[in-house]
């Protein structure tokens, strides 16, 4: 494809300049508009837009400076270079506070400006190519939660839409695995801070000891080991978002901390005196009955309502099971996208048993069992065999409480049969570990291996 040509307004009143400075652009692949008036500029730009603008700040007439402002107000991406003579760089320093992009010294010398001209150009396009970046990431986020047809989801999609307008604190519920993360990160997509950072903090994999200074960040020599000062989480997300997930997890001290920040705004880092500022909205997650945990004393009432503000509630993948063909069909052209092949399709019996299944790992466990089987499958279509042998043998209409003993028993044999090692166990059961330590946290688990091994 080829390159577009730049346009470039040089207005000046000295015709011996417009000339020389035209002949010298169109010779190196610039597209030059020689203009002598500040009132032919502005006729200009109601019809026809420009890159660049190469502007004498004393013009006959409507000034330099006015035009400046008038060009930047009615198209803010042209840049302008102020022409200045050497007497006059106070004005041109001037200029650039207005919004000029930079200035050059007459007489000047045409490589000077031709380098700084190929500056803009080069500039411009990594702005262009930064928009082009933000908007695809705004597409992948609301295309990775956006896929259901499911009314449960649709209502989701409609929250979605609502709560991101605002900047009140959102808090996320659902089982693992239902894309909770990927649902905070398309609120922030829509809201007004998404260009600022969004991140993320797995609660539930840190141990209490780290959490306070991996959110807060600490002060060198705050403690052995803190041979500089780190900036927490919550400094990094200034201006953008902080997601806290499994915040249900978090120690009755980190609760009286984050309280803090929630009330007033600001917070200390480990080891620090000056409080910082926190310009940040939160969105927290949740796999817990956060209500039950407030009335047995483990987790504060007045932090639940100040997270609670804007619920989210995301249904398991066993209540929407519509949506597992669109979500099959999507893992299905992401994995062929990511390993550079065509997308594999999928036997009629292979999607009865995907559309069957319980799915305790929700979407997470079924995108993992789809790569897996892209992976295994020998022919070009997924069939039933290459499917794992906990879907082939379940149940056809399984109850809720036969659902969790089946998961129970089954997530206790696969660990035994790894010996406990719990990164192969999660990988044989297409889960990630976190997920995993969840489960076993649940099912105690770890009660049940010391007794088997007395």
């Amino acid at each position: 494809m080829k390159s577009k040509i730049p346009r470039v307004l040089v207005v000046d009143d000295e015709l011996i300049v417009r000339e020389s400075l035209a002949q010298l652009l169109a010779s190196r692949n610039f597209a030059p508009v020689p203009v002598e008036t500040g009132e032919k500029v502005l006729k200009l730009i109601e019809q026809n837009s420009f890159d660049i603008m190469l502007l004498d700040p004393k013009l006959p007439g409507i000034d330099g400076m006015e035009v400046l402002k008038k060009v930047k107000k009615r198209n803010p991406d042209t840049e302008v270079v102020i022409m200045t003579a050497f007497a006059s760089v106070g004005s041109a320093v001037e200029a650039m506070k207005q919004g000029a992009y930079d200035y050059v010294t007459k007489p000047f010398d045409p490589e000077e400006i031709l380098a700084l001209l190929n500056k803009v150009v080069e500039h411009q396009s990594l702005k262009r190519e930064n928009i082009l970046l933000r908007q695809k990431l705004e597409e992948v986020y609301a295309f990775e939660v956006l896929i259901g047809k499911s009314k449960a989801m649709q209502e989701v999609f409609e929250m979605i839409k609502r709560v991101a307008e605002s900047d009140s604190v959102v808090m996320i519920r659902g089982e693992s695995g239902t894309g909770k993360e990927l649902i905070a990160r398309a609120i922030h997509a829509q809201s007004k801070r998404r260009y600022m950072p969004f991140i993320a903090v797995s609660l539930g994999a840190l141990p209490d000891t780290l959490i306070e200074s991996e959110l807060f960040g600490y002060e060198k020599g705050a403690f052995t080991g803190a041979e500089y000062t780190k900036k927490g989480r919550l400094e990094l997300a200034n201006g953008g978002t902080l997601f806290l997930d499994e915040i249900g997890e978090i120690s009755p001290k980190t609760q009286v901390d984050l309280l803090r920040v929630l009330e007033e705004s600001e917070f200390r880092r480990v080891g620090g005196v000056k409080p910082i500022k926190a310009d940040v909205r939160f969105i927290s997650a949740t796999n817990r009955n956060l209500e039950e945990a407030v009335s047995k004393g483990q987790f504060r009432e007045d932090l639940y309502y100040r997270l609670n503000v804007l619920p989210i509630y995301v249904p398991p993948l066993r209540d929407r099971k519509e949506d597992i063909p669109l979500l099959v069909e999507h893992f299905l052209k992401k994995i062929a996208t990511k390993t550079n092949r065509k997308p594999q399709k999928i036997q009629p019996k292979a999607m009865e048993l995907l559309t069957t299944s319980p799915w305790p790992g929700n979407i997470r466990e079924l995108e993992n069992t789809i790569e897996r089987a892209v992976v295994l499958a020998q022919k070009e279509e997924i069939g039933a065999e290459d499917l794992p042998y906990r879907l082939q043998e379940q149940p056809q209409k399984p109850s809720s409480r036969a659902l969790k003993d089946w998961e129970k028993s089954h997530i206790l044999f696969v660990l035994e049969e790894n010996n406990w090692n719990i990164s192969k166990t999660a990988l044989d059961l297409a889960i990630d570990r976190v997920t995993l330590y969840n489960k076993i946290k649940k099912y105690q688990l770890e009660r049940l291996k010391k007794a088997n091994s007395e």
